[in-house]
């Protein structure tokens, strides 16, 4: 059996916001030490196979493969780049294409969200093997999660009985009201749908074929027109945007009649609300949760069931006094203060900042490029401070600003500082002048991460503000 991990890396994750942003969504966010797209890579690595097909946006192929080259056991990935969402039945479409193309219909697909936490890494394995056997005897396998409460977020899957083993998908149910959802409880016959799947390339073409051909239609024109280089898929974005925006779920398994369910033996959150974060943390004697930044201390007094999360540029000390059931995220840049019962209202806030056109929805406090990162310290009219970090052997594009003079001193590691056609060797403490409309670049020549302190000075300091002459990443 030659089985592939297929790792779908998209959503938004808005109920997370202010960690969760547009440009660093979900899948980059850390519980228990690593990234839930790493999690889910390694979760398909457990279940013995070395291929991982990752569909993700093309924007976030420097952040995906930076996770790849992070691994001490690295896959052999692959990756679909969407130049937009379109939901899990074009991307499983696409992705069994490719994986046909290059493997044969008889390969089998573990489709992973990128954005579940699953700790019991032996358990999942077991139930992932076994749904790969049904898979192989043409079977679409949906993994189940046995409900532990009336929860009206989560689609259901009925079967015939109560049971702990593998049988027929009798029906998948939408989203229930609250009643609805208890009595699905009560009669121990439905299960939560997961989003996970395990099926052989060629049986989910054929179901696509039967069950929605103008899904799979679109897909292969979508496939047709795209270019694949150093193991990433591309797609012409008009062919890839004629897709239908429609969920697997929808597209084939409420209409096809060899769904099998495999009950799930282990834990699993699909991490999707801010009280779900604070479950997967180790709390204290009065149930609260605390996740620090650099040095932060947590002073909790009369405070109970409440979650504490801080990312900050340094030391910071956060104090609540008489409060409970709340959920507190301190970003450099935004602040949220909700109560656990209404967690799923954060969306709502990412939906009014977006009328507004605010920036916290799309970028993060620390920004991520293919060169490193860069976090603005202060900003006042007229100047703005950033913090940037260079990986070792990355450079910036060659570049120059209309309207902003900046300011570079280096603080930790050794920089190469391009000004016009001259070169400096920059060390910690050394500073560089770079005027207006003048071209430069940075390079980290050392060993180690390059730190930098940059002052803008002008009349106007957006990011848009960048004419670049040459891009090692392509930008230019």
């Amino acid at each position: 059996m030659h089985l592939i991990s297929i790792v779908l890396s998209g959503g938004a994750g808005t109920r997370l916001w202010p960690v969760s942003r547009q440009a660093l969504p979900k899948p980059f966010m850390h519980l228990g030490g690593s990234s839930l797209l790493q999690q889910a890579i390694e979760r398909g690595q457990s279940c013995g196979t070395d291929d991982a097909l990752i569909v993700t946006n093309q924007d976030y192929l420097f952040l995906t493969r930076h996770v790849i080259d992070g691994l001490s056991d690295p896959p052999q990935a692959r990756y679909l780049l969407e130049p937009k969402g379109r939901n899990t039945a074009p991307a499983i479409a696409l992705a069994a294409l490719a994986c046909a193309q290059a493997h044969g219909p008889e390969a089998v697909m573990l489709v992973l969200p990128a954005d579940h936490l699953i700790p019991d890494t032996e358990a999942f394995v077991a139930c992932a093997l076994e749904a790969a056997r049904h898979a192989q005897q043409g079977q679409l396998v949906v993994f189940g999660i046995s409900p532990s409460s009336p929860e009206t977020g989560f689609g259901y899957i009925e079967v015939e009985k109560p049971s702990r083993h593998t049988q027929k998908a009798l029906r998948f149910v939408e989203k229930p009201d609250l009643a609805t959802a208890q009595r699905y409880l009560a009669t121990g016959r439905y299960y939560w749908n997961s989003g996970m799947f395990c099926f052989a390339a060629g049986t989910i073409l054929q179901a696509l074929k039967e069950h929605a051909p103008e899904v799979l239609q679109a897909a292969e024109h979508a496939w047709a027109a795209s270019r694949t280089q150093d193991g990433a898929t591309q797609f012409d974005s008009h062919a890839f945007g004629l897709q239908p925006d429609i969920s697997i779920d929808y597209a084939v398994m409420e209409r096809a009649s060899n769904v099998t369910l495999v009950p799930a033996k282990f834990g699993w959150s699909d991490v999707g609300s801010w009280p779900a974060v604070a479950q997967a943390h180790p709390a204290d004697t009065s149930g609260n949760t605390f996740v620090d930044g650099q040095g932060t201390e947590f002073v909790a007094v009369d405070t109970t069931g409440t979650h504490v999360q801080v990312e900050c540029h340094g030391p910071k000390v956060v104090a609540t006094v008489g409060v409970q059931d709340l959920v507190i995220v301190d970003t450099p840049d935004a602040l949220l203060v909700a109560h656990k019962s209404v967690a799923q209202k954060v969306k709502a806030v990412v939906d009014t900042l977006k009328d507004r056109k605010h920036d916290s929805t799309h970028l993060p406090a620390a920004v991520h490029r293919p060169w490193g990162t860069y976090a603005t310290l202060k900003e006042e009219e007229g100047y703005k401070v950033k913090r940037l970090t260079v990986k070792p052997g990355q450079a910036l594009s060659l570049q120059y600003h209309h309207q902003r003079a900046e300011h570079w001193v280096v603080v930790q590691g050794t920089a190469m500082v391009q000004i016009g056609e001259d070169e400096h060797h920059t060390q910690p403490g050394q500073y560089r002048y770079i005027p207006l409309k003048e071209k430069h670049r940075l390079t980290n020549i050392g060993e180690d991460e390059l730190v930098l302190i940059e002052v803008q000075c002008g009349g106007y300091l957006g990011e848009d503000d960048i004419v670049r002459l040459a891009d090692t990443y392509g930008r230019a």
